[in-house]
């Protein structure tokens, strides 16, 4: 397996980027509440301390929160179990772990071998390798660092490789969304355009039942294999279009804000009922 110098990059990017937003960081700043229910800054953090960690071989906690009344999963509760165990510190001392753990993680990265990258791991999306692992770390860590930065009104690093990495990898889910929780038409093609500070355009068709991305400049038909006509549904021609900045699309797709119509944040032209549809059912993170 070649080394994933591309993702590594990427990670100890948003490290740094993390490391310059909390460090100058109050305590009441730390104890600032998140769009994540239950979690301040300083539980965020602690999240990713304890992630790191377990990467690191460390044995998790045996603390046991006794509130769990925001667990979905089993993994929600693993989190919850390490966050609470770091709540009564000060969000300093949750800096200085997370400083130590970093500095041995980056260590590692930066230092082993080919096979270190291409041991079997369970991932959240299923059976993996340790560098198909590091897609989700990428994309987890610079979520985190966007939540904290909204929240503080602290902007910064929006876009740029790991904001461009994560997008992607939500925009994954943009078939089901349209197709399934749309309910988008055969014959439809709805696009979404990410205005910035991350600039995308999506495209997605449905046909037979299943929704796809396109590129652009193609039609439904050409989507399924088949022609196209003069009225056809095309990305240039979409059924419904969508526009919105990166900042509103992640934070819609990763719930920690939600759809409601009439959101000034949100464009919408032509089947707008299909475009109301596809934003209410914009949350793919579990």
């Amino acid at each position: 397996m070649t080394r994933p110098t591309h993702l590594i990059d990427m990670l100890l990017g948003v490290w740094d980027s993390i490391d310059r937003l909390c460090a100058p960081l109050s305590e009441s700043q730390w104890k600032t509440m998140t769009e994540c229910p239950g979690w301040t800054v300083q539980d965020t953090l602690s999240h990713l301390v304890s992630s790191e960690l377990g990467l690191h071989g460390e044995p998790p906690t045996s603390h046991r929160a006794s509130d769990l009344s925001n667990v979905k999963n089993p993994i929600g509760e693993f989190n919850e179990h390490e966050i609470d165990f770091r709540r009564s510190r000060s969000g300093a001392e949750v800096f200085a772990e997370w400083k130590q753990i970093a500095a041995k993680r980056r260590h590692t990265l930066t230092t082993a071998d080919d096979d270190y990258f291409a041991r079997e791991m369970m991932t959240p999306t299923g059976p993996g390798t340790f560098a198909d692992f590091l897609h989700i770390r990428v994309m987890d860590a610079w979520v985190h660092e966007q939540d904290i930065r909204r929240v503080l009104h602290l902007r910064g690093n929006e876009d740029g490789p790991a904001a461009e990495h994560s997008i992607g990898r939500f925009a994954r889910s943009l078939p089901m969304v349209v197709g399934k929780r749309g309910k988008a038409p055969d014959g439809s093609v709805v696009t979404i355009n990410v205005t910035g500070p991350m600039q995308r355009n999506f495209h997605i068709a449905t046909n037979g039942g299943k929704a796809a991305h396109i590129e652009a400049g193609s039609a439904t038909g050409e989507a399924a294999g088949g022609t196209t006509g003069a009225g056809t549904a095309s990305s240039t021609n979409p059924t419904c279009a969508i526009s919105l900045d990166s900042n509103t699309y992640i934070a819609l797709a990763c719930g920690r804000q939600f759809y409601a119509s009439g959101d000034a944040r949100i464009t919408m032209s032509g089947d707008v009922a299909l475009g109301e549809r596809i934003m209410t059912g914009f949350n793919v993170m579990i």
